[in-house]
């Protein structure tokens, strides 16, 4: 449906550029949009590449595993199922860890694994548990110390301050992530 509504939005764009005489400035648009385009890519691309390589690395060292036995009493409050059964805590922790960095993209397996993980011991196969719902709202809505992918973003743009906008994403992360965790284990204490 989304692919129908753009269609229709780019022939009416080009049946009025067109039609206002302007085929000329739309064909170099296009040229140095797709040009923009590959660029913001590479970019965006080898951010992505340099920080699962380091989530990678970490998870080699043990750093992760350390990682999660210092911050398991924490999370045995958001995850009481997974900390008690020690399964997909490390998954859990290496994604906190890439949320922080910002690398939503390399923290998004490590939350498919932590899920596998839990569903394994999951009574309902059909039904997410509690720890489940908990997972995927926080990493939807993490904290973000170093969002580097917007800021790859705003440098492969050309903005003058990329940095400018770390202040209100660590306001708007923390609030979200805090207000996610704190309703999911409302409403899990309801549904027991």
């Amino acid at each position: 449906m989304l692919g129908k509504v753009f269609g229709v939005m780019t022939l009416v764009a080009l049946t009025f550029g067109l039609a206002g005489g302007r085929g000329e400035a739309m064909a170099g648009g296009v040229l140095e949009g797709a040009s923009r385009a590959v660029e913001v890519t590479l970019t965006l691309a080898g951010m992505m590449c340099l920080w699962c390589g380091v989530m990678r690395v970490l998870e080699e060292a043990g750093a992760i595993r350390r990682l999660a036995r210092l911050l398991r009493r924490p999370l045995a409050f958001f995850f009481p199922d997974a900390a008690r059964r020690g399964e997909g805590v490390e998954e859990i922790c290496a994604n906190l860890a890439a949320n922080l960095l910002g690398v939503g993209n390399a923290a998004t397996p490590m939350a498919l694994r932590a899920l596998e993980k839990m569903q394994k011991s999951n009574p309902t196969p059909d039904t997410a548990t509690g720890d489940m719902i908990t997972l995927t709202v926080l990493n939807t809505c993490s904290v973000s110390l170093i969002p580097s992918t917007l800021l790859a973003l705003r440098h492969a743009a050309g903005a003058a301050r990329p940095f400018e906008v770390v202040l209100p994403i660590w306001i708007c992360s923390f609030t979200c992530a805090l207000l996610g965790l704190l309703l999911t284990r409302l409403l899990r204490g309801r549904t027991k």
